[in-house]
């Protein structure tokens, strides 16, 4: 395996009017279990159903229902943990966390505040080949959801549709190791490439399945270091928390809008308040929400229908052997057995679909030549169509007999683009597409020397420009290659010619 090393970033500055601060960002990101039940009940979790077609009578808080634990978001949760490098509790517990809302029908939320299911862990955030940041994971608990109040169907009266209540979700929290707009949306990407991998979340953020909170302070510089050194945040500024980020551009976009204004506040002598806060694209701007509830206010306790959760080393043995390989060290593989630059792997590493579909073309053949392929032609062609990998027209097995054939010589990289083009919007198998069409390169050398003599004759004038300045000899090459329908083997044109040339 390839040992890579990274420097980390530096940390974003932001000039206010008297001074330089940097920003210092922690996330809490809830991640809907992949799953086809909800946490506590059996109703379905399927995206798009009728309001309040999945709900079981627990979900609805009807008298003498039960909660009954979902053994599969378990596993999924520990699966989560343990592809975050993170220790499993084997013990943990659930709470209820107290609060009215018209779209929680029983009043409280379950979650897990004092014994979550995951501890410690950590994300290797790429910022650029050599650059990255890693994020230390404080804790995964995992909690119910909550229902979605629906305020644009009636001009005087609100829905509720309870689909979502009880859908089972992992909030991730981090550690306020984030330094940048920037590295905050990397860090979501990252986690979210994690998941996917995993199969515990399918990281839809357009459906709600992936959603961030994100919690923005300021700090001169150097104090960052010094809360580093102590773990004490007196040494960092109030944070505020966005509620609710769905969208990669909106994060860094209200992460960059809440310091400047934090900023503004604390140099015209005032002090952040902690508050909740919720970000308005349209207006580009953050508005308070409600002040910062601390836990106290939730009136935490353990829920008395759940005993403790106990699971087997074991069991957590079992699932961790069954992981799949991860981005890391996918990428560090790909560099290693096909000799990709560290930006090639992390383009093709950025989706398993995408992993797969490289390693099956590249199997056997010249990986750098395959990932030049793949990432350029087929990824643009495939931009370009907004279609993803899933639905390509183009094979692995197409894709990989374009490559051979051009490390065979047979056609040339210009044919090999006609080629593609070719197999893209009509399919068929390339070699019998260029036996069929006349495609093959034309590497006789006789018939390539006859062209350039035949060429050169005609043109005596441009034949003395290219003796006092041979870069002209391109000019050769080009008629060349036009006068043999661009077949000829470029590499074995440019050496004729200028061997005709100099003995000329």
């Amino acid at each position: 395996m390839l040992d890579l090393t990274y420097d980390a970033p530096k940390p974003k500055v932001i000039a206010g009017a008297k001074h330089d601060w940097e920003l210092v960002i922690g996330m809490e990101v809830h991640a809907q279990i992949a799953t086809k039940a909800k946490l506590f009940s059996g109703a379905s979790t399927q995206f798009g159903a009728e309001p309040n077609a999945n709900v079981a009578f627990l979900d609805a808080a009807m008298p003498g229902m039960l909660p009954v634990i979902n053994e599969f978001c378990v596993e999924q949760a520990v699966r989560t943990g343990l592809g975050l490098k993170a220790k499993i509790h084997l013990k943990s517990a659930f709470d209820r966390k107290n609060y009215f809302y018209p779209d929680l029908p029983q009043g409280y939320q379950i979650s897990q505040l004092y014994e979550p299911i995951v501890g410690e862990g950590e994300v290797l955030v790429d910022m650029e080949p050599g650059i990255a940041r890693r994020v230390r994971i404080e804790r995964i608990h995992m909690e119910q959801d909550a229902g979605k109040s629906i305020h644009d169907m009636d001009p005087a009266m609100s829905f509720v549709d309870l689909n979502r209540t009880g859908v089972a979700l992992m909030e991730i929290v981090s550690r306020p190791d984030i330094r940048g707009p920037e590295e905050a949306a990397a860090y979501v990407t990252k986690l979210r490439q994690i998941l996917r991998y995993l199969g515990t979340c399918d990281g839809n953020m357009q459906n709600g399945n992936l959603r961030a909170d994100v919690n923005v302070s300021i700090c001169r510089p150097g104090d960052y270091e010094k809360y580093q050194e102590t773990q004490d945040f007196s040494h960092l500024g109030t944070r505020c928390e966005i509620k609710n980020m769905n969208s990669m551009r909106f994060i860094q976009a209200a992460i960059e809008v809440e310091a400047r204004r934090q900023i503004a506040i604390v140099e015209g002598g005032g002090s952040v308040e902690q508050e909740t806060r919720l970000y308005d694209p349209d207006k580009n701007e953050t508005r308070s929400m409600r002040s910062k509830e601390e836990a106290h206010d939730y009136r935490y306790f353990p829920d008395p229908d759940l005993l403790p959760l106990e699971i087997e080393q074991g069991w957590v043995d079992d699932i961790a052997a069954s992981l799949p390989e991860l981005p890391d060290e996918k990428k560090a593989r790909f560099m290693s057995a096909f000799g990709l630059s560290e930006y090639d792997a992390n383009v093709l590493t950025a989706e398993t679909e995408a992993a797969a579909y490289f390693e099956a073309a590249a199997e056997g053949r010249d990986g750098k030549l395959c990932a030049n392929w793949v990432i350029n032609e087929l990824f643009g062609r495939l931009k370009k169509d907004d279609t993803d990998i899933t639905s390509s027209p183009v094979t692995p097995a197409q894709l990989g007999g374009i490559v051979d054939l051009i490390a065979s010589d047979a056609i040339s990289g210009k044919i090999a683009k006609d080629l593609f083009e070719i197999v893209y919007t009509e399919g068929g198998e390339p070699t019998e597409i260029v036996e069929a069409r006349g495609m093959k390169q034309v590497t006789d050398t006789g018939a390539i020397e006859a062209a350039v003599d035949e060429i050169i004759a005609a043109n005596p004038a441009q034949v003395e420009k290219a003796k006092q300045n041979p870069k002209l000899a391109g000019w050769f090459v080009g008629q060349v290659m036009k006068a043999t329908g661009g077949k000829a083997n470029p590499r074995a044109v440019n050496q004729i010619v200028a061997a005709k040339l100099a003995d000329t």
